[in-house]
């Protein structure tokens, strides 16, 4: 089976070329993922650099916080970046700590009455680079609710995708994550900036990814989007990998608050033969965003669209499968916060192999979902309704 979206159509579309990665493991369940992250992380021996959108002070974000305060003291480079907003109930008292270390830490948009409204853009990335040649990244927090602590007699955590990998493409990711550093340097913090070792990696003979390679290498791509033509290009990227796919698309979102183009695409797709199936929260984290995007339910379901309500624990996720070839995992949701305004940190998989397994990974969640009927849909309440009329109205900001 040969997908209608190829290669060069995404680096036409993306402005970059595929690179490499060994895929070392698909992480979809909270508490494994923080274990293989909390693993990773007491080998590293060079560099350490984070970026999260939300990093608590609770028990996992101060387990992380205790092995990289070990690791800084033991002399490796440790670089955290962290969204104001997002960890705005995490205290200064805890990044004082980090601080005190020898740990640097720098915020993505704080408040700043010289500019206000830049408050509302988020730094909704999560990445983690280890050594030149480890990487995380995915829809992970650094909090309870994604490592399952505060669930942990029940086993369970909130459902996210995560991946790790190795490879020349983290390569490029550790040049994503210094840009971003640099934009958001402060003087208060940028003490030993010139010895950091993080910055020498693009000038050492030898490093560690090159001794790595395998073949199992996958073709892949960085999907950040932190400027307006970044954002720009991702959704361009989207509408295109749905109006090419021609048999099968899998789409799981914490957050869907379509615009007019990205349900254009979807109903047209469907109404030329692909299945297409929706997997999101039956419940959500944030009601006024699950009622501004269940405005567009019924829409799709006239059009053969298939949508699945996750009835597990809060589906958090953020994957999007085309033609069981053509994978995209990471931070963005399928609203307008993501698409038009925040900063977002994905990773693109072209590969057969590695599509089959997402596949699989959506359809164990639909075994957990509640299949949504156009019928049972349309007899809801006329307050539901009413809210959903309501909410919709804030869709871009919500």
């Amino acid at each position: 089976m040969h997908s209608g979206i190829t290669k060069e159509k995404i680096e036409a579309i993306l402005k970059c070329s595929f690179s490499e990665a060994d895929i070392i493991k698909l992480l979809w369940k909270g508490d494994d993922a923080f274990s293989s992250i909390h693993d990773a992380l007491k080998k590293a021996e060079h560099c350490i650099c984070l970026e999260f959108y939300i990093f608590r002070n609770d028990e996992t974000g101060s387990a992380i916080a205790d092995i990289l305060i070990q690791k800084s003291l033991a002399g490796i480079d440790v670089r955290v970046i962290y969204d104001h907003f997002g960890s705005l109930s995490t205290p200064r008292s805890f990044w004082k700590r980090l601080r005190s270390a020898g740990i640097e830490v720098r915020d993505s948009y704080p408040f700043s009455w010289s500019d206000p409204l830049d408050y509302f853009r988020r730094d909704h990335k999560k990445l983690i680079l280890i050594d030149r040649h480890t990487a995380f990244l995915g829809g992970l927090n650094v909090a309870n609710e994604y490592s399952g602590f505060h669930l942990r007699r029940k086993g369970r955590a909130w459902r996210d995708t995560g991946i790790m990998l190795h490879g020349p493409v983290v390569r490029i990711l550790n040049e994503i994550f210094l840009k971003t550093w640099r934009s958001r340097k402060r003087e208060r913090t940028d003490n030993h900036e010139a010895s950091c070792k993080c910055d020498n990696i693009f000038t050492e003979e030898k490093i560690s990814y090159d001794l790595k390679m395998t073949d199992t290498m996958k073709p892949a791509i960085p999907i950040f989007a932190s400027s307006s033509r970044g954002r720009r290009r991702f959704r361009s990227l989207l509408r295109n990998s749905i109006q090419s796919s021609e048999k099968e698309i899998l789409l799981t979102t914490a957050y869907f608050t379509p615009g007019r183009l990205l349900k254009r695409c979807l109903k047209n797709a469907a109404l030329k033969g692909v299945s297409i199936k929706l997997l999101l929260p039956m419940q959500s984290d944030l009601p006024f965003v699950d009622y501004a995007g269940r405005a567009s339910y019924e829409e799709l379901l006239k059009a053969g669209i298939q949508i699945y309500l996750y009835k597990g624990d809060v589906l958090h996720a953020k994957t999007y499968v085309f033609d069981r070839q053509w994978s995209i995992i990471g931070s963005a949701n399928l609203d307008s916060m993501s698409l038009r305004y925040n900063d977002e940190g994905n990773i693109g998989i072209f590969d057969n192999e590695f599509g089959k397994k997402m596949a699989r990974m959506f359809e164990h969640d639909i075994r957990e979902s509640v299949l949504l009927s156009l019928d049972e849909w349309s007899e809801r309440s006329n307050y539901t309704k009413a809210l959903e009329k309501f909410f919709h109205i804030f869709r871009r900001r919500l």
